[in-house]
């Protein structure tokens, strides 16, 4: 993929990949969900990336960034995947609270959030989904009942990435009585107050991935509230549009993860031993195809991304249409990753080296896309409903 980039933008370029070549750890860390001691490495570089205000080069200035445009932040994003940079742990703060905090929270709420979450200082999970609302997000029952200056939490969330660590929490409430749609709130509370339960969700890898939330009277000021009382579903709907459309998977990850395709796809046609075993299985021909499909696929999603930061740079709004991103994404993954699997064939279940890349860790991790950020079931109900005008 070529674009055309100006003279500022080719050497923020250069300045990003510079500092990630002298600050990239040499060594991987290990997972953010393996341990706690996992956990507190990606916290530590978190500050490492503060340190230079790369927390979130968007952000303005006196909240920990550096004020950049979303072009820039996909410059950066790139440089940040193409030096194998660690993910980013606080990926639930920085991308998805973070602007939904930007645009709804009060001058008082973001100094008092968005420092700390770009430095690392505070990590944060979501908080949306219950036992009986996953995709349904409008039939969630934890209540928010206010008690004076405060609210009351209780209720019992699931499947929160990242809680079982994590600081604080951002939550979708509602008030005693309201149904569906109505009478939610956002509201942010730490996972340390009294009557927080954590109890850990191992994924299929072992790691502690997940948790589920239970609250029981857990008292919170009202200046966590986020947007007005009863505007919940309104702010959510924002929130989910950054997740689907445009900041939680950026096209750098995807691009990264078709070159490591395509170097898979040579080595094994050039018949190198690139797992370590003593046979090398047959190849498929007609792979090829497929490995070319996938530089394709990550390409076309990239400029679809450049379109869509080029129209909220003069003003537009992420809409419905973030839904059938989220769907070429998740399907895209799975693609992807399925690919080189049949690449390997049997070698794909050995398991690899520290610092070697896990394929079928990486395409089982890729099975959960078509689920989270809002199953595409419910994104092609959007697609058909609010873009194509069908009934329900």
């Amino acid at each position: 993929m070529r674009l055309a980039y100006t003279p500022e933008q080719i050497a923020f370029r250069a300045e990003v990949r510079a500092w990630m070549q002298a600050h990239v750890p040499a060594t991987p860390l290990e997972h953010y969900d393996a341990t706690r001691a996992g956990f507190e490495a990606h916290r530590a570089w978190e500050a490492t990336l503060k340190s230079a205000d790369w927390g979130m080069v968007t952000w303005p200035v006196e909240y920990g960034g550096r004020g950049l445009d979303l072009i820039q932040w996909l410059i950066f994003e790139e440089e940040y995947y193409r030096a194998g940079a660690p993910g980013r742990v606080n990926q639930n703060g920085i991308f998805l609270f973070g602007p939904t905090l930007m645009e709804f929270g009060s001058p008082e709420q973001k100094a008092r959030f968005l420092p700390p979450m770009a430095s690392g200082a505070e990590i944060w999970a979501q908080a949306w989904s219950e036992p009986q609302a996953g995709s349904d997000l409008a039939g969630i029952r934890a209540t928010a009942r206010r008690d004076g200056d405060d609210y009351v939490l209780n209720g019992h969330k699931i499947w929160s990435s990242r809680a079982v660590f994590a600081d604080w929490a951002f939550g979708l409430f509602r008030e005693p009585g309201s149904e569906r749609h109505k009478g939610t709130s956002l509201i942010v509370f730490p996972l340390t107050a009294p009557g927080v339960t954590r109890n850990p969700i191992r994924k299929i890898n072992g790691h502690v991935g997940f948790a589920e939330i239970l609250l029981e009277d857990v008292r919170v000021p009202a200046f966590n509230r986020i947007g007005d009382d009863g505007q919940g579903w309104h702010i959510c709907m924002a929130t989910a549009g950054f997740e689907r459309g445009l900041m939680l998977r950026s096209p750098a990850r995807y691009q990264v993860a078709a070159g490591a395709l395509a170097a898979l796809w040579q080595a094994r046609k050039s018949g190198a031993d690139i797992s370590g075993s003593s046979e090398i299985y047959p190849l498929d021909p007609a792979l090829e195809a497929d490995v070319i499909r996938a530089h394709i696929n990550a390409d076309a999603y990239a400029l679809s991304i450049y379109q869509t930061a080029s129209r909220l740079i003069a003003g537009a709004k992420i809409g419905p249409e973030a839904s059938t991103n989220k769907i070429f994404w998740s399907e895209m993954d799975i693609h992807l990753h399925r690919t080189a699997l049949a690449i390997l064939g049997p070698e794909a279940e050995l398991i690899v080296p520290p610092g070697a890349h896990d394929w079928l860790d990486d395409y089982i991790f890729s099975l959960a896309g078509p689920i989270y950020a809002g199953s595409n079931e419910i994104q092609r109900n959007i697609i058909a409903e609010r873009m194509l005008g069908l009934p329900r």
